[in-house]
């Protein structure tokens, strides 16, 4: 206010002394002008002398820290009355390489019975903005900007608005396409304290935030504040305030609409209480990793006192798995959640959760669980997962899992029942498991699976017997394998091994160019299936080559499958080492594969 008064204080002193000489216009220039907070270069001020008259400005400007000059032309229709009276600035514009910012500038008072009273506002015009390293950018903004400041004593007293009518902004990570959204506040300032109340703000199709609180400025510590968010649209509010935000996280690419309400309460830059509420929310990842729909809750939360948190949806996906309708009761204190159950509906059984507590420790969430899958229809969620069509059912027991730092452990092992026998999963670590580069590590055990039952699972032509499987050193990255030493064997102990002319066929095809089968000729047309004694295959997986093996190996290179009896059949592999991609290539096209087997 002070070097403003100043200014205009000389102008008037001007013109009072030249009005009685019958000056019509009066120039006045400055090679450089200095002030503590800017300087001023090439000033050229020119006073038109009439019945209203016309004060032209041209000067370059910049703040004591910068070092570029801005261009600054303005002409201004002012008041005699310098106390009262109003001048209307046109044609304002500050310009410099990377700044245009076209204006009108309108004070319609600045004292009041000589105590400071200013009332003004400034309209810009398609203004524009775009810093050196591109981080922020402004284009075509038109707004309003209005300033009503008045001194009472020690204290002033004041009120601004602030309406953004139309212009794109990027101020990363945020960009705002459009404008209709506006900021209102008002207040008082002394000894260092900034007081807002009636503060509001506004985004066209997001929702209205209320504030009122109290800002040191020294500091710019908070001492209080009041945030009221009556109802936040997701649907708009997602792209354009949380989404940026979420770039390296599992939400950083979904779809989200349903209402948001927020109730914050800060003291000392501290938030003491806040509470959450979401209606009818949907959330759907565009990778299909997870989705919730019809999601409500209350969470609400105190630094003081323990507080009871509620949560249900009616259906969603977890990595294309179906969710049924859940609720969820926990209760929070400070930092650590707890819960002693969770049931998830999972078609026609569910996960059940137990011993469930969280905890924020260093500024890193902890959490352990303990789990139990009641039996599933694998008839039912084979299809769910678009896999080829499983019978029997599906339960496991999972011990004590912990998730510290973004890692999913466990301590002891997982056992499912799949295809009549015992699967065990140890040593499994998880990281990133929702990110968007999950890694899995784990060792795994299959015991006595039914050949029946899983050959005919994915259509591979017909083996009876039992297999085991070891898959040590397993790693997923993406979920995708990258390394594994895999071995498949027929289980020890006496039970009927036989197998099939078609299974033969698709096996001899995983063997790839020169696999063989050798059968005795003469009782080829009396048999469609064959004795065996025991099949095997092995892979080690490194660098997208498996190294392939056998039950038994060859001069020329391994037994996958050892006949025994009348009819005797073997089936040997050749290629020793293949991609993983065609591997897999072949997997796919093993129940049409042309591939026939050897007569001998």
């Amino acid at each position: 206010m002070q070097p403003l008064a100043k200014w205009i204080g000389f102008c008037w002193l001007m013109l009072a002394c030249i009005s009685a000489h019958a000056v019509s216009q009066v120039s006045i220039s400055a090679d450089r002008i200095e002030h503590p907070q800017f300087d001023a270069q090439q000033v050229k001020l020119a006073l038109t002398l009439n019945k209203s008259p016309i004060l032209q400005i041209k000067t370059q400007v910049k703040a004591k820290a910068d070092k570029d000059w801005a261009q600054l032309n303005v002409n201004c229709q002012v008041s005699t009355k310098i106390q009262t009276g109003r001048w209307d600035c046109t044609q304002g514009q500050f310009k410099t390489s990377r700044i245009d910012i076209p204006f009108d500038l309108q004070i319609s008072r600045l004292y009041t019975q000589g105590v400071p009273d200013v009332i003004a506002g400034i309209h810009f015009k398609n203004a524009k903005y775009g810093d050196e390293a591109g981080l922020h950018a402004i284009e075509q903004f038109t707004g309003d900007l209005n300033i009503n400041a008045k001194q009472q004593g020690e204290a002033w007293l004041w009120q601004t608005t602030v309406d953004w009518q139309k212009g794109e902004v990027f101020w990363q990570p945020f960009y705002v396409a459009e404008g209709g959204h506006k900021f209102t506040a008002k207040g008082r300032y002394e000894n260092d304290l900034l007081s807002f109340d009636t503060t509001r703000l506004t985004m066209a199709k997001v929702g209205e935030l209320a504030l009122e609180g109290q800002l040191r400025t020294s500091d710019l510590k908070l001492i209080n504040l009041k945030a009221n968010l009556p109802s936040l649209n997701l649907a708009t509010a997602y792209p354009l305030l949380f989404k940026p935000l979420l770039e390296k996280t599992a939400f950083n690419n979904a779809e989200m609409e349903g209402k948001v309400s927020l109730k914050v309460d800060i003291q000392d830059s501290e938030v003491k209480t806040f509470d959450l509420l979401l209606n009818d929310v949907n959330v759907a990842d565009n990778n299909q990793k997870f989705a919730f729909y019809k999601l409500n809750a209350h969470i609400p939360w105190s630094y003081d006192t323990p507080q009871n948190v509620s949560l249900n949806y009616e259906s969603g996906e977890l990595l294309d798995m179906p969710l049924g309708n859940t609720a969820v009761k926990a209760e929070v204190n400070r930092y650590a959640v707890t819960t002693p159950n969770i049931r998830l509906p999972i078609l026609d059984g569910a996960l059940n959760l137990s011993d469930v507590s969280a905890a924020r420790v260093g500024g890193q969430w902890v959490w352990h669980l303990r789990a139990e899958i009641e039996p599933i229809s694998m008839a039912e969620l084979s299809t769910s997962l678009k896999l080829p069509r499983m019978e029997g059912l599906a339960s496991a027991a999972i011990p004590l899992v912990t998730y510290n730092n973004g890692k999913v452990t466990t301590d002891g092992n997982i056992q499912l029942k799949l295809f009549n026998g015992v699967t065990t999963i140890s040593q499994l670590t998880l990281q990133d498991p929702l990110g968007n580069t999950p890694k899995l590590n784990a060792d795994i055990i299959m015991r006595n699976l039914d050949l029946g039952d899983l050959t005919r699972t994915f259509s591979f032509g017909a083996i009876e017997g039992k297999l085991d499987a070891d898959i040590a050193n397993l790693q997923l990255q993406n979920w995708k394998p990258v390394n594994f030493d895999a071995a498949i064997k027929s289980s020890p102990g006496k039970y009927p091994k036989k197998i099939s002319q078609r299974a033969v066929e698709n096996i001899s095809a995983l063997g790839g160019a020169g696999a063989a089968a050798a059968v005795q000729r003469s009782v080829l047309r009396f048999f469609e299936e064959f004795n065996y004694e025991k099949i095997g295959l092995n892979c080690k997986l490194r660098n997208d080559i498996c190294y392939m093996s056998g039950v038994e190996s060859t001069a020329q290179g391994y037994v996958i499958v050892k006949g025994r009896g009348i009819p005797a059949i073997t089936v040997m592999g050749y290629n020793q080492t293949v991609g993983w991609a065609d591997l897999i290539g072949r997997l796919k096209r093993v129940t049409d594969s042309n591939s026939k087997p050897i007569i001998k």
